[in-house]
């Protein structure tokens, strides 16, 4: 039972929003399709960051927790984790968007555009000789710069984080250690600053960010393009004077 302990854990993130992802007045199964393409076009770079820092040494996996199938170097519970987590959080967005829907939020677009920045120049300056913090805070600089220079509202984007913050810190707590004999995820502190949130890197929390806004934002772009696709092609098959 214990070589399955981190499929459990991706099964167990992704399975409730997995669920409620049938709710009828607001079913997130029908944005499986922009879902999917958004998560591969994020999760792509992801894994190859991934297996990188794997082969490298930065960190590592417990073959006592895995199943022993893996793609690649990566075991394919990691692979899977960029798809449960990902899930997770957007359809928690995605919920969110719905429920909030008539709330505004500029101060928490200006409060996590804020902490982006300041922990991004934190990790990127103070962490020039540690790989994983120096490249977390590398992308995550990129991201804010992109989000200030293309003005993407991160209000609810930061909500969403805050809200699922709680369950991350439980998830990347059994990855990291917590309950467990040996983490399931192990870090060379080497190329971290060595502090803990818990047994968290505190480097997770930036990263966990970054995987999850992207997630959601490529998102809403791949649905405002098939939107207007949509709608392109409907103008132009239903307009008159079309020809035959």
């Amino acid at each position: 039972m214990r070589s399955y302990l981190y499929l459990i854990i991706d099964i167990s993130c992704i399975l409730i929003p997995f669920l409620a992802s049938f709710y009828s007045p607001r079913a997130f199964y029908k944005e499986w399709k922009s879902f999917f393409l958004a998560n591969f076009i994020v999760g792509l770079p992801f894994l190859i960051w991934d297996a990188i820092f794997t082969d490298l040494g930065v960190w590592g996996f417990n073959p006592d927790y895995l199943t022993g199938w893996n793609i690649g170097n990566l075991p394919v519970e990691e692979v899977l984790f960029f798809l449960c987590i990902p899930y997770a959080c957007t359809f928690t967005y995605f919920a969110l968007k719905y429920l909030l829907q008539k709330f505004q939020f500029n101060r928490s677009h200006t409060l996590t555009l804020t902490l982006l920045w300041l922990s991004a120049l934190t990790f990127l300056i103070l962490g020039y000789d540690q790989s994983y913090t120096f490249y977390t805070g590398l992308f995550g600089f990129l991201l804010a710069l992109y989000f200030s220079i293309k003005k993407v509202s991160l209000g609810l984007i930061g909500i969403t984080y805050a809200v699922i913050f709680p369950f991350f810190l439980i998830s990347n707590g059994l990855l990291t250690g917590s309950f467990l004999a040996n983490p399931i995820v192990w870090y060379n502190d080497i190329e971290n600053f060595g502090l803990r949130i818990f047994t968290i890197p505190i480097e997770d929390s930036l990263y966990g960010f970054i995987l999850i806004a992207l997630n959601i934002h490529i998102w809403e772009v791949v649905r405002k393009v098939s939107d207007q696709a949509t709608t392109y092609k409907f103008y132009n098959e239903d307009s008159p004077g079309k020809s035959s």
